[in-house]
């Protein structure tokens, strides 16, 4: 994991909701969040690494494109995406099933 502080994850995740308040929905408050943008190939691979975990493990995840932010926080994940955030960890690519497997024990 490159971020295990729970601290830093809820308070980016406050920080993405205040600039996308659609985030905020409780629907979207324990989904796991894959941050990236339309045209990144490695956010499509992330996406279809994501879809081939779900047929093992029910998790649900909300695509949250980086260009429906303010520019600071859309700049602050422009050469890490894609990036998966759960409520409390941070998984920057690459990453692979395994990977995942491992961000839900730990979370």
């Amino acid at each position: 994991m490159d971020n295990d502080n729970g601290n830093y994850n809820t308070m980016l995740r406050a920080r993405m909701i205040a600039t996308n308040p659609n985030l905020g929905t409780a629907e979207n408050q324990d989904k796991w969040w894959l941050l990236g943008t339309s045209g990144c190939h490695l956010c499509d691979i992330a996406e279809q690494l994501l879809t081939q975990f779900q047929a093992v493990q029910p998790i649900s995840y909300q695509h949250v494109d980086i260009a429906d932010f303010d520019e600071s926080m859309m700049m602050e994940f422009a050469t890490t995406i894609p990036v998966i955030l759960t409520p409390s960890k941070r998984l920057n690519y690459p990453f692979s099933v395994l990977d995942l497997q491992q961000l839900l024990v730990a979370s």
